[in-house]
């Protein structure tokens, strides 16, 4: 199966968790493609000074792959930089946040599994 770009769904979320302005985020599979298996995978965009709020991760695992930018992570109470090529895991029961401290649009990609 391909999908081409003229068939993924974008979608934009306000304040999301709480967090500042908005976040694009593209899916890449849907549910049906992620086969029980989990509930994201998508291509995300945090414009300059744009955040996803801290959160918890119950019942399930978030991984970004950071593709460009730089932003501020919050891991479970630790900030830390990240950059292109970082990956960032956040576990079930675990907390996070991410933000776009950089100027040009923080990229990643974002696939939530369930952990049981």
């Amino acid at each position: 199966m391909i999908k081409r770009a003229s068939e993924l769904v974008t979608e934009v979320a306000t304040n999301r968790f709480g967090g500042k302005g908005e976040v694009i985020g593209t899916k890449l599979l849907d549910m049906e493609q992620l086969q029980g298996k989990g509930r994201l995978f998508s291509h995300s965009i945090l414009k300059p000074g744009c955040s996803i709020g801290y959160h918890q991760h119950n019942g399930d695992a978030e991984t970004y792959y950071i593709l460009k930018g730089e932003g501020i992570v919050n891991d479970n109470g630790t900030l830390v930089k990240v950059h292109a090529g970082d990956v960032v895991f956040t576990a079930d029961g675990e907390s996070h946040s991410i933000e776009n401290t950089g100027t040009e649009d923080l990229e990643y990609i974002a696939l939530i599994l369930y952990s049981k």
